[in-house]
């Protein structure tokens, strides 16, 4: 099987996406969470650039790689300095990493405008860095930037760089699409004429501001490269860099490739999240692979054939990528959609049951109302289970007050709600204050239940999101409000719709509290 190598750039390019700001701690806990998927190379960043990747550097040697190689990033030395004076260069040894990645201009435009010196000094800058770092670093990789760009105007020159490179001693060269803006046809061509040129291993580079950055990866793989640079999730500057979590897959399942093991694939789904957590960001739902919608079926005829063979609308197998089969309930589902649901909560059904019957009937009626259980999946759980009679009720309201009060201009406005209920017969009248009405009487509720279920003291509200259904109403307007919850394992979506804001809230709450209870 052939082998392809794979370079990760999120610590570094990554990193340069807008709204994101990785800390020291941040990159070290990337770093190893990497290393333990198996990827080959990570790039921890420019040790020359900014004190931030300077100490990283630093802190990471007290890491002990298992399976990854840690590469320092950094440019040809200065025209204007010998290698071996310039402080960047120096800088690179400094971070002692077993790669060094050097990137170098390949497009004369850019020698001409961003460096401001000769073709024939660009080449002597390239040969200079590659050869000097070669002799004191086990892998030096030339970054070849802006390449395609650079063959399209000038190939002669563009392949005199990696001339320069090859001699110098690289161990790789990388043809950068550093703009993004090369299709896949040109990728492929170009990639082509190289790889008959050069004997040294060629990797890809590629951004994504034409939406073509997997595709032109693959496809540079199909011919010739062996290494493939990419980011988690595709974060990169402008659009982004090549997404190393389609990637991946596509080459291991789709084309047969050996670039990670079959057990390290499992976890791609997982490796996926833990960057969108440590980045602050909220998950892709419609992320080929590992979104939560990847596998996610909503049409009766779509659930209807998956029910016989999942193949029928799915292109590989959930698990192979640590994802799951998801079906999605709505008006557009048929039968088949619930009988998949009450199947996946341990529900033994008869598909020609009254019950069966009863759920579908009762859940196109709610729809028609405004819910909408996609969202949803522990209200719909629990109306499933009331119909078959296996839900008990926790507690009994008696009533709820929520007060907002603004007692002067400038001043934030105080909520507060008192609820009185019973549990068991039991009465239990309490208050609490929130941040907003809603979120003082989950505040309430909690508080007069948990003495009673200590285990509520786990849930958290995770998300809140309110929808207006009636356009044209002003404020009398319906709404649905869409509630997620969570605890240390486990989340869960709840949904309520009234055209009382507080009432449809309540409903979402009271849902919310009910899925925990029932779940132990």
């Amino acid at each position: 099987m052939r082998k392809v190598e794979l370079y990760d750039t999120t610590l570094r390019d990554g990193a340069q996406s807008e709204e994101i700001s990785f800390s020291v701690e941040d990159k070290l806990r990337i770093a190893r969470k990497l290393d333990e998927f198996g990827v080959h190379y990570i790039e921890g960043g420019w040790p020359g650039a900014n004190p931030r990747d300077a100490e990283f550097f630093e802190k990471v040697r007290k890491h002990k790689f298992i399976t990854s190689k840690l590469a320092a990033f950094g440019a040809t030395h200065r025209a204007s300095l010998k290698v071996n004076e310039d402080p960047s260069i120096k800088a690179l040894l400094a971070a002692k990493t077993p790669v060094v990645t050097i990137v170098g201009k390949t497009w004369d435009f850019h020698v001409r405008e961003a460096l401001r010196v000769s073709n024939q000094t660009n080449l002597e800058l390239i040969y200079n860095t590659i050869s000097y770092l070669r002799r004191k670093v086990p892998q030096v990789f030339f970054d070849a930037e802006h390449f395609f760009d650079g063959y399209k105007a000038n190939p002669e020159y563009a392949l005199k760089t990696l001339d320069a490179a090859v001699s110098a001693g690289a161990d790789c060269l990388v043809l950068c699409d550093s703009n993004g803006g090369t299709l896949p046809n040109d990728i492929g061509k170009i990639v082509r004429t190289v790889y008959d040129k050069f004997k040294t291993p060629l990797g890809i580079h590629a951004h994504n501001d034409s939406e073509c950055a997997v595709a032109n990866s693959i496809i540079a793989v199909e011919h010739g490269a062996v290494q493939v640079q990419g980011t988690i999730n595709g974060l990169g500057e402008r659009c982004g860099n090549a997404n190393l979590i389609s990637v991946i897959p596509n080459l291991k399942v789709k084309l047969k490739i050996n670039c990670i093991t079959d057990g390290k694939l499992k976890k791609l789904k997982d490796v996926s999240r833990f960057v969108t957590e440590i980045a602050n960001l909220r998950p892709f739902k419609r992320q080929p692979y590992v979104g939560d919608s990847a596998f996610a079926h909503k049409g009766g005829i779509h659930v209807s054939a998956i029910l016989r063979h999942p193949e029928t609308y799915e292109h590989i197998k959930p698990d192979v990528v640590g994802n799951y089969q998801r079906v999605l309930i709505s008006d557009l589902g048929g039968r088949g959609n619930i009988i998949k649901k009450a199947r996946e909560v341990n529900l033994k059904v008869d598909p020609d049951s009254p019950e069966i019957a009863h759920i579908a009937r009762q859940m196109k009626e709610l729809e028609n109302q405004g819910f909408q259980f996609e969202g949803a999946e522990a209200s719909f759980e629990l109306l499933m289970k009331k119909t078959f009679k296996l839900h008990r009720k926790f507690f009994e309201l008696t009533g709820f007050r929520v007060i907002v009060e603004k007692r002067s201009e400038g001043e934030e406005c105080l909520s507060e709600a008192t609820i009185m209920l019973k549990v068991d017969g039991k009465p239990e009248h309490t208050a609490a204050t929130g941040h907003g009405p809603v979120n003082a009487l989950d505040a309430a509720l909690r508080k007069a239940l948990e003495k009673f279920y200590p285990q509520l003291k786990k849930v958290r509200l995770l998300d809140y999101k309110v929808r207006v259904l009636t356009a044209g109403t002003g404020t009398a307007a319906k709404v649905r409000v869409l509630i997620e919850s969570g605890d240390d394992v486990h989340k869960w979506g709840t949904v309520g719709v009234s055209e009382n804001i507080i009432e449809a809230s309540w409903q979402a709450l009271v849902d919310s509290i009910e899925y925990k209870l029932l779940r132990g």
